[in-house]
């Protein structure tokens, strides 16, 4: 067994080769998988390439719910997590048969469902379309105008939609576990610290934190955000993760990780479950492979392939 992190990254790279793998790594990864992956973006980066790629075995570096979004739109492909506890609170947030009672009790307004992609697949086979926080906006835009909105199950994301769009939803009370540890106090703390910095958040993020943000945006968007920064500081409000890519793509800056009440920067729990180790033996073993059952796989790859589309 490899025994040295140079040992574990040769021995990744010749099983990845071995087995025809793609690894993809999700922004919030620890900075040696982020370096090893052959793609790091966020949950909307991650679906175009889960789809797009020609490898056998998609190597998932991230949450439960973005393997399986890979499953659903690669079904004939092995699709391996490193840590098969890796889950998300949003995710537990909605269970899906509580979003089915809530639907079937609520017949009569016909909701036009919404789901940010931070959900099971069994959420997904229930909604009409999905979305990730890079292009909810655009999609929230273009859903139909006479039919009222669910919108599940983040409901700080759906809040700063509704602010860019005008549109109003009924949004299930979910909430990030990371992103709400963020509070007014802490940013202002920081900003006492550096009074020139400017401060990009997450939408994922309470109401009064991006109110003292200068933007509000996905993960993606926040590198041309950095680099194109005419300041050298920058609060970077979202999981701590991010900071390693911004810091290959923005040399120049100085990125300050958004501060908690307890802590300098925020870890989320899950996401950083994964790492050399685990990503090693996933691909050696080829487990634990992400599964479903076909006829949820079926009714969750049609608003998702819809989200693939609209965001085009």
């Amino acid at each position: 067994m490899p025994s040295t992190s140079l040992d574990l990254r040769d021995e990744i790279l010749r099983l990845k080769k071995e087995r025809n793998a793609v690894i993809l790594a999700h922004n919030y990864q620890t900075g040696d998988i982020q370096d090893l992956a052959d793609y790091v973006g966020d949950s909307l980066g991650l679906a175009y390439q889960a789809q797009e790629t020609d490898a056998d075995v998609i190597a998932f570096c991230g949450v439960h719910f973005m393997a399986e979004t890979a499953k659903i739109v690669n079904p004939e492909k092995i699709v391996v997590l490193p840590d098969k506890d890796a889950g998300c609170s949003l995710e537990e947030s909605c269970p899906a048969e509580d979003l089915e009672k809530f639907i079937n009790d609520n017949q009569e307004k016909n909701y036009y469902v919404i789901a940010y992609i931070n959900c099971s697949a069994g959420v997904k086979a229930l909604c009409d379309v999905i979305c990730t926080s890079g292009n909810a906006v655009k999609i929230v835009n273009k859903a139909p105008s006479d039919r009222p909105i669910l919108f599940v199950p983040d409901a700080n994301l759906g809040a700063w939609v509704m602010e860019q769009t005008g549109r109003k939803m009924d949004l299930w009370q979910g909430a990030c576990y990371v992103h709400v540890e963020f509070t007014r106090d802490s940013i202002n703390k920081i900003k006492a610290e550096y009074p020139d910095a400017l401060v990009v958040a997450h939408p994922e993020c309470t109401t009064a934190v991006r109110l003292l943000a200068d933007e509000v945006c996905s993960t993606e968007k926040m590198v041309t955000y950095c680099q194109n920064a005419p300041v050298k500081n920058i609060i970077v409000v979202t999981e701590s993760g991010m900071l390693h890519r911004l810091q290959k793509e923005a040399p120049d800056k100085n990125l300050i990780p958004g501060p908690t009440d307890r802590c300098a920067c925020n870890d989320c729990r899950f996401m950083k479950m994964n790492n050399l180790q685990n990503l090693h033996d996933c691909l050696d073993l080829l487990e634990p492979r992400v599964e479903l059952p076909e006829d949820i796989r079926k009714r969750a790859e049609a608003p998702l392939l819809r989200m693939l589309e609209q965001s085009k």
